[in-house]
């Protein structure tokens, strides 16, 4: 069975054009037509991603966003909107969607997002308590990261940092992607910060000789994997 999708639109042409081609790539395809339907749907968090239009009668998308957050519902929203400026497009991704679609947009992009969110997040990894990568183990409910017999104390960016780079072992990650993921940055500050972190989470990785995980990509980014 193909992943859930929930579309929220209140133009009928819009959305029988995403409804249509999402089934055609396999997805599970329901809809609402207006923010109090899409609420009361989106409500059980069964579904693997939402596009969410920002424009909708009774309860505007952000309003709708808002309160599944709040619920601690946090399904992958795709925000769908004709306001493209940068103020609007922070506004939507501060208050919790996971990606911003200026309309009007190519079918084959809106497709490419939503598999990229449900890749991403999807139901399963919020239920995970546990990622490993060899002998590297984290313990998300109780908060403790081991390598082998050996604990070792993080700080809580350190944490997080380590936790993203778990859930895309042997990918590589870009700062754009820990900015986001971890500083909660749309935009490149233009400091060391990333550098600095790494660089101390990498030490309490290695210690006591241990073999590296955390690997450089010159000109791309960082690596968590068991091969250099």
């Amino acid at each position: 069975m193909g992943h859930k999708l929930l579309v929220v639109e209140d133009d009928e042409a819009t959305a029988a054009y995403i409804a249509k081609g999402m089934t055609e790539e396999g997805f599970v395809v329901d809809r609402a037509a207006n923010g109090r339907d899409a609420l009361f749907l989106a409500s059980d968090g069964t579904y693997d991603a939402i596009v969410l239009d920002r424009m909708i009668p009774q309860m505007d998308g952000m309003s709708v966003l808002g309160a599944l957050r709040a619920g601690g519902i946090e399904t992958p929203v795709i925000l769908l909107s004709a306001l493209g400026s940068t103020e609007d497009r922070v506004a939507g991704l501060t208050s919790g969607a996971d990606d911003y679609l200026t309309k009007p947009f190519a079918f084959a992009e809106l497709l490419a997002r939503v598999r990229l969110l449900v890749k991403r997040g999807g139901g399963q990894a919020a239920v995970e308590t546990r990622l490993a990568c060899g002998d590297l183990e984290m313990d998300l409910l109780a908060r403790k990261v081991r390598r082998g017999s050996r604990a070792i104390d993080l700080q809580p960016r350190e944490f997080r940092l380590l936790e993203y780079f778990l859930r895309h072992v042997d990918e590589v990650v870009t700062r754009t992607m820990l900015l986001e993921a971890v500083w909660d940055y749309h935009f490149d500050p233009g400091t060391n910060v990333i550098d600095v972190h790494v660089s101390r989470l990498r030490r309490k990785l290695d210690e006591d000789g241990a073999a590296a995980l955390l690997h450089t990509v010159r000109g791309a980014g960082y690596r968590l994997g068991l091969a250099a």
